[in-house]
Formats: structure tokens, C-alpha cells, sequence
């Protein structure tokens, strides 16, 4: 079923390529269905590649899909043209009194600023609490996990000695959730940063559960108690090449970067890496919008 996405998003092409079906604005008006209002902030500075990967992750389920890219007023982005932020991005002051379904808070390459620092963090202080009141249930990635867990339970990230970077096996804690309905008991998910949580922190946290996790990676998958909120400290978006690209790019900066673990077959880079995520990434954001968003949101969103 289609994701509803701007005729002209670059993404679209993109999704087409791979049979996913994406409706535009015109075909979308004529079906007589709520479409679900999904908003992302997107934090990443490859803003059009972040696009293409949670659309296409969006877009593999019965339901209707319309979507609202946000960036930030207080940071200008130097990796994406102008042009096409002005065309496909709103602020967050024009949309502020609506309400959504849901909203996705990417990752960004701040992970190693102390959360103040960041120049863009009180106006995600203000997005964040006004999601309370403005969206049903939100999702948190990455380095927007580390900032949503901070903000809403107070639990700090901590630095790596060195960049966690890699596609680990992780186990489902609590298979029964919703969260993780068709999970495998162990899957595989890329990481790719430069932070963590204690788990003790989120096993203690009567609010959080915590849903999955890794021997080598640690918590990947902590959610609220309510669902209203859901902590992914991994990167299950990234497509095949998203690693060897930023391993390709650090590598140019220090030559003794190390390959990112369990991904390259042999550990050799001069080998085509192999996709061991995909079907657990697409599951995870099935769920995430059946389960979460779509399952239990008003129809009438003024109902909030």
C-alpha cells in the first residue's frame, strides 16, 4: 500500500525503482481514508539519502501514509541545497499547532557535543515537549534516542573510547510486545555512533521497557510503557553501503580507521558488504505504525 510523498522528492524515483508503491497528492485527495500524518525531523546532514531509507521503510504497510519533513530554524544545513529544503521541509513554528499520528526524530553527527552544546537543542527541547501534547507516539533514532531519553527520563548518554560501527546480532527481551510480533529470537541491526546508555538505566526506569538488546552493542530497543515513545539506538534505515561509505569517509581522515564489525564478508572492505537487516528494519516500522500509530490514534487527531 502507498506512502503519500510530494510528486516531485527526489526519494520517489528512488522507491518507484524498487516496486514500492508511492501515491501522490492527487490520487491520495481522491481516497475516501485518513491517511496516517507521520512528521520527521530530520537531523541527518544527508538529508535526501535519510529520506529515501525511512520512506521506504514507511512505505510497506496497508496503510496511507502522508508525511511532513521538518528541519530546524536554528542550524543551517551545509550538505543539502537550499532549494530543496525550501521545497520539501517546514519549521517547526508553522507547525506547531497541528497535531499528528506520529513523529520520527532522526540521528545526528553531535553525538560526542554534551546535549546543551548543540546548537539546535532548545528548539528539539520545544519539539519534544510539544509532542506530548501534539502527537500520539513517537519515535526516536540513534542520536535522537540518547537526546529523548535525556529529555523525557533524564538518562544521560556516556562517550566510547572508540565509534561503535557495525551490523551486531541482538535478542528480543520481551517477544511478546508488540513492538516485536514476527521478530526472530536474534536478528541483526548496523550501528553507528559514538555513545551509549547503561541498560541498568532503562531496567530501572519504571516508565521504560527495555525490548532488545546486544552483548556487543547494547540496548538497541527501549519504548515507553504507554507506547508513546520508542528508543531505537541503532541505525536499521542505513541501506547496504551506508557503512562502507562512512567507513570510506573516516578512513580519509585517519587511515587507521577500523572496518566496521560483522560486516564485511571476512572482514575484507574490498569486499561487496551483504544486507542482514532489511527484513527485521521493515518489521520493526510495520509494527511501529500498525501497532502504535495506526492501532490506537484517534481518528479525529483534535482529540489528542
Amino acid at each position: 500500500m502507498p506512502i503519500k510523498i510530494p510528486h516531485s522528492l527526489p526519494a520517489k524515483e528512488v522507491l518507484e525503482s524498487e516496486n514500492i508503491f508511492v501515491m501522490d497528492e492527487a490520487r491520495a485527495v481522491s481516497q475516501d481514508i485518513r491517511p496516517l500524518k507521520i512528521s520527521i525531523l530530520n537531523l541527518m546532514p544527508t538529508k535526501v539519502v535519510t529520506e529515501t531509507q525511512l520512506l521506504r521503510l514507511l512505505s510497506n504497510t496497508p496503510l496511507q501514509v502522508d508525511i511532513t519533513l521538518l528541519n530546524t530554524a536554528s542550524h543551517r544545513s551545509k550538505n543539502t541545497a537550499a532549494e530543496h529544503l525550501e521545497t520539501f521541509y517546514k519549521t517547526f513554528s508553522s507547525i506547531e499547532k497541528e497535531k499528528y499520528d506520529g513523529l520520527i526524530i532522526t540521528g545526528a553527527p553531535v553525538e560526542r557535543l554534551d546535549f546543551a552544546d548543540v546548537d539546535y537543542w532548545d528548539e528539539l527541547c520545544a519539539i519534544m515537549e510539544w509532542s506530548k501534547t501534539h502527537v500520539y507516539t513517537s519515535l526516536y533514532v540513534c542520536w535522537g534516542a540518547f537526546a529523548g531519553l535525556y529529555y523525557n527520563h533524564g538518562i544521560d548518554k556516556h562517550p566510547l573510547e572508540q565509534k561503535l560501527s557495525g551490523v551486531f546480532r541482538h535478542r528480543t527481551r520481551l517477544p511478546a510486545h508488540p513492538l516485536l510480533r514476527g521478530f526472530n529470537e536474534t536478528f541483526c541491526a548496523p550501528h553507528s555512533r559514538y555513545s551509549y546508555v547503561n541498560q541498568s538505566d532503562i531496567e530501572s526506569n519504571p516508565a521504560l521497557l527495555l525490548l532488545s538488546d546486544s552483548p556487543e552493542a547494547g540496548v538497541y530497543i527501549a519504548a515507553s510503557v504507554d507506547g508513546r515513545e520508542v528508543y531505537i539506538t541503532g541505525h536499521p534505515e542505513y541501506d547496504t553501503d551506508t557503512l562502507r561509505l562512512e567507513y570510506l569517509r573516516d578512513r580519509a581522515i585517519n587511515p587507521a580507521t577500523p572496518p566496521p564489525q560483522h560486516y564485511f564478508p571476512e572482514n575484507n572492505p574490498a569486499l561487496p558488504p551483504v544486507n542482514t537487516w532489511k527484513a527485521h528494519a521493515h518489521l520493526l516500522y510495520s509494527n511501529w505504525l500498525n501497532y502504535f500509530v495506526y492501532q490506537n490514534t484517534p481518528y479525529d487527531l483534535e482529540l489528542l
